[in-house]
């Protein structure tokens, strides 16, 4: 079997020199260092340290640029291009672009991270040697994570999406702790490596956050209410929910609590912007468009 491999780094010996660079080699195999990704000039005999990946005909070549993300190490790698129905590309600090697999992304493309995202990868190879970065596992973040103090309830916070679910967002907060934000506890679901900022409205006893993207309550029923008057607006003035709703109707319509959906209701109806009846609500004549 063939030990070298895209993705891993190895101490080579140069065979010698070509006019597009240099021709390196374990003892079996030869790859090319091109004269771009070599940082001096090297002489035949000596060994470099150097980082394998495959070029745009999915030749194996070396660069002595080493990045920090390989196979079996993890780190921050900035998306830079996005290929609808392919996947994502992302830098790892060499010229070439890895891909992240739509297979390793979430099947909403709409939560797809864009350029300018990060996301939390190592580097792979599929069954044809090809060289992929793979988004984090919940296991490889289990045995990293820091544990998370009960004084830090209530504190701002604020860190990367790693995990995008329907039932909730799962990120490593900037200091390095694993945080869920509920469906119920977040406006919109936030994009797989989107930077969020929220506050900590639980510290479990694991060392892990729930958090909060959501405003404190008193400043949060203004926005909920607004956010319900245009539902109303969209929806011709009527709409079958009312504070009798099933909850998880409501988080999937509004992105919001029952509580929170009630408590904008009341400021509704106290201000005589809504009516219920038989079971729908109505946007009073005077907020109609």
């Amino acid at each position: 079997m063939n030990e070298l491999q895209a993705g891993t780094v190895h101490d080579l010996k140069v065979l010698r020199k070509i006019e597009t660079g240099f021709v390196l080699s374990d003892g079996k195999t030869e790859v090319l260092l091109h004269i771009s990704e070599a940082k001096e000039n090297l002489s035949v005999e000596e060994e470099v340290e150097v980082f394998l990946y495959q070029d745009k005909k999915a030749q194996l070549v070396a660069t002595m640029t080493i990045p920090d993300i390989q196979q079996h190490t993890y780190g921050w790698a900035e998306v830079v291009n996005t290929v609808k129905n392919l996947g994502v590309f992302v830098n790892i600090g060499i010229q070439k672009e890895i891909l992240v697999s739509k297979d390793d992304l979430p099947l909403m493309e709409d939560v797809w991270p864009i350029e300018g995202d990060e996301l939390f990868v190592t580097l792979d190879v599929d069954r044809k040697g090809r060289l992929l970065a793979r988004p984090v596992t919940e296991n490889v973040i289990e045995q990293e994570r820091d544990m998370a103090k009960k004084t830090m309830l209530h504190q701002s916070t604020s860190g990367r999406v790693y995990n995008a679910t329907k039932v909730g967002s799962f990120i490593i907060t900037e200091e390095g702790f694993r945080g869920f934000i509920h469906s119920s506890e977040r406006k919109e679901e936030p994009r797989l490596g989107q930077w969020v900022e929220g506050r900590i409205i639980e510290v479990k006893d694991d060392g892990t956050l729930n958090v909060s993207l959501r405003p404190l309550k008193q400043e949060g029923i203004g926005e909920d209410a607004d956010a319900i008057v245009d539902y109303l607006k969209n929806a011709g003035g009527v709409m079958p929910y009312t504070d009798k709703s099933d909850p998880d109707e409501i988080r999937d319509a509004f992105y919001m609590s029952k509580a929170a959906f009630k408590r904008a209701l009341g400021k509704l109806m106290k201000e005589k912007r809504i009516t219920q009846k038989d079971g729908k609500t109505y946007l009073a004549d005077e907020t109609k468009v």
